[in-house]
């Protein structure tokens, strides 16, 4: 039973989306990094109706659909210029 609200996933969550922007995801991986603001923020209205276990399943989709974002953004950086 889930009964403690997922504090270090929403951490998490927020960090790698802010990663995901800074690497450059917001040019090159926009709709991988506005999916995982998107679980971000349904994690937060989840969290908010204190339904901690739906929001750490939120949360952590959030983390997992940023660092996609990031991964593209970085291959875009490592890629030579056409």
């Amino acid at each position: 039973c889930e009964t403690a609200p997922p504090v270090q996933e929403m951490s998490g969550a927020r960090q790698a989306i802010a990663v995901a922007r800074e690497a450059g995801a917001a040019d090159v991986a926009a709709e991988e990094l506005e999916a995982a603001e998107a679980s971000l923020r349904s994690a937060q209205q989840k969290l908010n109706n204190r339904d901690y276990l739906e929001a750490r399943r939120a949360a952590m989709d959030a983390k997992a659909k940023a660092q996609i974002a990031l991964k593209l953004a970085e291959s875009d950086r490592e890629s030579p210029p056409n």
